[in-house]
Order: C-alpha cells, then sequence, then structure tokens
C-alpha cells in the first residue's frame, strides 16, 4: 500500500463534504470566467437588497405630494427630480421595486410551479394525458403573450392583481414543455427502467429519479423569466392594465411620463432604467445558473 492510500485511510473525509467542496470550487469557477454572470449576479443582489431595504432608503412615501417643486429636474434633495404632483421620483422608484420584484416572485412561483407539474405528468403519463395537455399549451402558446396576457388582466379587471394572474396564466407553457422533454429524455434510461423493475412506486420513481435529473432546464427558465414577468407586468401597467395611480409600479411610473418626455424627461427615464436593469440582471444571472446545473453547456 503506498503512502498516498494510506494516508488517505488515515484521514478519511465523508462524500458529501467532498462533494459541497468540488461543487464549490467549481462555482467559484464559472464566477471567475463568466464576468458577465457576475455582474448580473451582483445588480440582482443589489435589486433585492434595495427591495427589503426600500422603507429605509426612500426619504418620502411614494404618495406624498408637494415633497418638493413641481417638475423639478434631479438635484440633490432629489436625485431623480418630481412629477407634475411634487412628489420625489427616487421614493417612488425605490418603493415601486417591492412591487415590480414582488410580481416577478408571484408569477415564477405560479408559472413554475404548475407548468412543472403538468409537464411531470404528461412525460411520466403519456397517452392521452400528455396529449390532450400538450394540445392546451400549444393553444397557450399560438397567442403572443403579452396578447395573452392582457386580454385575462383586462377582463378580471385592470390591477397588479390581475396583471400578476393574467401573466403567470400565459408563462406557464414554457415550464409545461421544459419538464415534459426532460422527463421524456430520463424515464427510457437505465437507472429508471432498473427502478420499475423492482417494484418501485410511480411516485417514488417521479420524485426520486425524473424530477431531480429534469429540474435543469426550468431552473434556468425561471431565473429569466424573472425579468420577464416584470417586463411584462410593465407593458401591462403601460397600457393601463395593470397598477394603478398612485401605486409606483415601474411600467405605471413610466406611463405617468409619458407626457412630459421633452419637458421632464426624468419621470420616465428613471422608471426605464430600473426595468432594464432588472431584466439585465436576471437575463445575464440565468446563463451563469445555466452554466451552474449543467455542465455540458459550459464554454
Amino acid at each position: 500500500m503506498t503512502t498516498d492510500v494510506a494516508t488517505s485511510f488515515a484521514q478519511p473525509q465523508s462524500e458529501g463534504s467532498r462533494w459541497g467542496e468540488t461543487a464549490f470550487v467549481d462555482v467559484l469557477t464559472i464566477l471567475r470566467r463568466n464576468p458577465s454572470g457576475t455582474f448580473g449576479l451582483m445588480l440582482a443582489i443589489l435589486y433585492v437588497v434595495v427591495t427589503a431595504a426600500a422603507p429605509l432608503i426612500a426619504p418620502y412615501s411614494y404618495e406624498e405630494m408637494a415633497a418638493g417643486p413641481l417638475l423639478q429636474s434631479p438635484t440633490l434633495a432629489h436625485p431623480f427630480g418630481t412629477d407634475e404632483f411634487g412628489r420625489d421620483m427616487f421614493s417612488r422608484v425605490i418603493l415601486g421595486s417591492r412591487i415590480s420584484l414582488r410580481v416577478g416572485l408571484i408569477v415564477v412561483v405560479v408559472a413554475g410551479t404548475v407548468g412543472s407539474a403538468i409537464g411531470l405528468l404528461c412525460g411520466f403519463c403519456g397517452g392521452w394525458v400528455d396529449e390532450a395537455a400538450m394540445r392546451v399549451t400549444d393553444i397557450f402558446m399560438s397567442v403572443p403573450s403579452l396578447v395573452l396576457a392582457l386580454t385575462i388582466a383586462t377582463s378580471l379587471g385592470s390591477s397588479i392583481e390581475s396583471a400578476t394572474l393574467g401573466i403567470a396564466m400565459v408563462r406557464w407553457t414554457q415550464y409545461a414543455r421544459l419538464m415534459r422533454s426532460g422527463v421524456l429524455a430520463e424515464k427510457g434510461k437505465q437507472y429508471v427502467l432498473a427502478a420499475r423493475a423492482q417494484g418501485a412506486a410511480p411516485l417514488r420513481i417521479v420524485f426520486r429519479h425524473l424530477l431531480p435529473n429534469s429540474y435543469a432546464a426550468v431552473l434556468v427558465q425561471a431565473t429569466m423569466d424573472f425579468g420577464m414577468a416584470i417586463l411584462m407586468a410593465a407593458g401591462l401597467s403601460f397600457v393601463g392594465a395593470g397598477a394603478s395611480p398612485p401605486l409606483p409600479e415601474w411600467g405605471a411610473l413610466v406611463a405617468s411620463g409619458r407626457d412630459y418626455v421633452q419637458s421632464a424627461w426624468w419621470i420616465a427615464t428613471f422608471p426605464g432604467l430600473a426595468i432594464f436593469g432588472a431584466v439585465l440582471a436576471f437575463n445575464l444571472l440565468g446563463d451563469m445558473v445555466r452554466d451552474i446545473v449543467d455542465p455540458r453547456l459550459r464554454k
């Protein structure tokens, strides 16, 4: 027995510990090799921190009028200027992050859960269940997402809650497709066939074998969908099917400033930049998550 082998037996290391160290090193390697993904991660963390601390950061209430002169350009007292009612735009943008990011989180959780469950069921059961569910999915996907979300939101009554539900009802199809294709790719493999041969229950096969090996693409989609949900909510609010005044949702803030683009450019510009930054952050983060969960796609 060589010295290296003897040393390895003298100082055993648990499998979990070795896996944890390897995963940590892999993540650090990905961060180092993916500067755009690292930037997206830092930007996403900044958004989350600002959202959590928004009441402490914002110097005024989002609906407090006459906080400054009407339509004042950006100053030290009002970094993002004021709107036509003298409301502080910095406070409204900061507090609006709590609405926009909450929409993103709810959409991802609801659409991801429902869509993944449907895709898991279709991929595992097959037959008429798969055929019926996929035809319904095709119907939803045949209509442009924003148009369908707008129709659902307006039919339920224009509000941020209706817009959130409308977006979730549109985005579930992506998760269903991704989960279904992942399950179909896995359920014919030897380890699944061996589990069937040993008499494993269907639920055990689904949750112990198929789901853990099929979630990677869904996780990447969820990360990118966070920014997409924020963008769609802003679009619905912009056309009047989302948040209503005085709620400072970013799309509603952009809409309130469209009549002052030439005379008070800051009213629409800063909420627009907030939307741009959020979508950029979560898209870059999604690319990095893809590299982490699927090593085959690493550059």
